[in-house]
């Protein structure tokens, strides 16, 4: 019985030894500014949801909140929201590529979780940005988008490119005739 578990059992192990190796190097450099506002990787999120928020149309800008708080986005001249470390993805991020590497298939692995971190980054960044534009025109939906809508969105990629890799990458077969 044991024998049949093995390869369940290799990719499981695979998948919580990067997941948790990952996790221990993300807090290791959070650790590093435990003193500062926000992490700079947060920070570079939050200025590219303020770039994508002015080429909207709703004119922003960033300011540092009061200690741990945050970066507050000032939208159309009121503080409506701010960022904190957990908005900037990498949690999500961390647990796509541990995923992506339990499956491990040479280089196209590497290719994948590229693109697919390009794409996770693109989408949060949009999603803070569409957030605050919620938060601005129409805040009695605010809560619903922060804690449901987006998280769905978020989550459901993950969960899309995780079967796209396991249905055209891991599990393909590759072509005996080559």
């Amino acid at each position: 019985m044991l024998k049949d578990l093995k390869p369940v059992l290799k990719i499981l192990l695979r998948f919580v030894g990067i997941y948790l190796v990952l996790l221990l190097l993300y807090q290791l450099y959070l650790n590093r500014f435990d003193n500062a506002v926000i992490d700079p990787f947060s920070r570079w999120v939050a200025g590219q949801a303020n770039w994508f928020q002015n080429t909207c149309g709703f004119t922003s800008c960033l300011q540092d909140g009061v200690g741990k708080e945050g970066i507050r986005f000032i939208i159309q001249g009121e503080y409506l929201t701010r960022m904190v470390e957990g908005c900037n993805a990498i949690s999500v991020m961390i647990m796509f590529v541990a995923f992506i590497f339990a499956f491990y298939k040479g280089a196209k692995t590497i290719v994948f979780v590229i693109l697919g971190l390009v794409a996770l980054h693109v989408m949060n960044f949009v999603r803070i940005a569409c957030l605050n534009m919620v938060m601005s025109d129409f805040p009695q939906y605010g809560k619903m988008f922060h804690d449901y809508v987006f998280p769905t969105i978020i989550y459901g990629t993950v969960i899309v490119l995780w079967i796209v890799w396991i249905k055209f990458f891991a599990l393909k077969k590759e072509d005996e005739t080559a």
